[in-house]
């Protein structure tokens, strides 16, 4: 009963606007390593109850400019995000990178429209070279969620359009510091993007790589298997996922989720195989898996679904 009371005096403030407010509040990053800062998101959904806070976003700090890796699911998390960069640095933003097409990723890009302070430059906006068309599908939907939800209407450039596009790689110098962006083929969504930092030997994955939340299939199941074998070959130190906390060890940071999609594949197959329907699929696959995973409950029969769909033609 007191859970649920809480509960709904969450939700009424959130409704009243005091989830936005507290989203503005002064961020919490971390440094995980010189020049690389990290706000770690809630593992939650994207809903006011989060403030929507759900996503990892970082930056990287070169000696001439800062390059921004993810804005977060609101417009308030944009402003908090760069005010914390401005506490961090007085260098200008030079480079907002948005890692896919999700909102919880990249509503806060309208906080980075403006030119710096210091009478810098606004910052130029780095996606997939199939972000547009992404941004451009899913519009609408960001709009009517930010008003239904966060009771927030979005101005016209509130969603934020990339401005340079990766086709398969690309490099950004931030000054003695020079981040390399890979584009990669369908996976978790069709406009998945990389950033490593080869001076930390980190890799920002957005949501290639989940931890601890489920992951989320939007894109190709077996595509997003490939691209885990590929990410392999990276030289990393530290992983970063676009949920959940960042990993040292490596390449076994990306062991939970290749076996849990690994099996989605396996027993998915077998239901086609033995000729399942869609209905009849979900009910055999759906129960919710067990430790690690959180948000199982939201996402899982969901990804039965979207696994289904790819693998029934074969």
């Amino acid at each position: 009963m007191l859970a649920r009371s809480a509960a709904l005096l969450m939700a009424t403030l959130c409704a009243a606007g005091a989830c936005l407010a507290q989203a503005e509040a002064a961020l919490a990053v971390t440094e995980l390593a010189p020049g690389v800062f990290l706000h770690q998101g809630k593992v939650a959904d994207w809903t006011p109850a989060s403030s929507g806070d759900v996503a990892n976003m970082g930056f990287v700090v070169g000696k001439r400019c800062v390059a921004v890796i993810d804005t977060g699911g609101t417009p308030a998390l944009g402003r908090a995000l760069r005010a914390a960069v401005a506490r961090t640095t007085p260098l200008p933003v030079c480079w907002v990178i948005n890692t896919h097409a999700h909102p919880d990723h990249l509503l806060g890009n309208g906080a980075f429209t403006t030119a710096g302070t210091d009478g810098a430059p606004a910052p130029q906006f780095v996606g997939h070279t199939r972000l547009l068309a992404a941004l451009g599908a899913r519009e609408r939907y960001f709009r009517n969620a930010l008003q239904r939800d966060f009771q927030f209407t979005p101005a016209p450039g509130d969603i934020v359009y990339p401005t340079v596009l990766v086709e398969r790689r690309l490099e950004l110098d931030l000054g003695q510091r020079v981040l390399q962006l890979d584009a990669w083929p369908t996976a978790h969504t069709d406009n998945d993007l990389t950033v490593y930092d080869p001076a930390s030997r980190t890799l920002f994955l957005g949501d290639l790589l989940f931890a601890d939340h489920i992951p989320v299939v939007d894109g190709s199941l077996k595509g997003w298997l490939a691209a885990l074998v590929a990410l392999r070959g990276f030289d990393v130190a530290r992983a970063v996922p676009g949920h959940g906390a960042p990993a040292t060890a490596w390449p076994a940071a990306l062991g939970n989720q290749t076996r849990y999609l690994d099996t989605l594949l396996a027993d998915t197959r077998k239901a086609l195989a033995d000729g399942q329907t869609l209905a009849q699929t979900v009910q055999r696959l759906g129960a919710l898996p067990t430790s690690p995973w959180r948000l199982a409950e939201t996402f899982h029969r969901r990804n039965i679904t979207a696994a289904y769909a790819e693998l029934e033609w074969e």
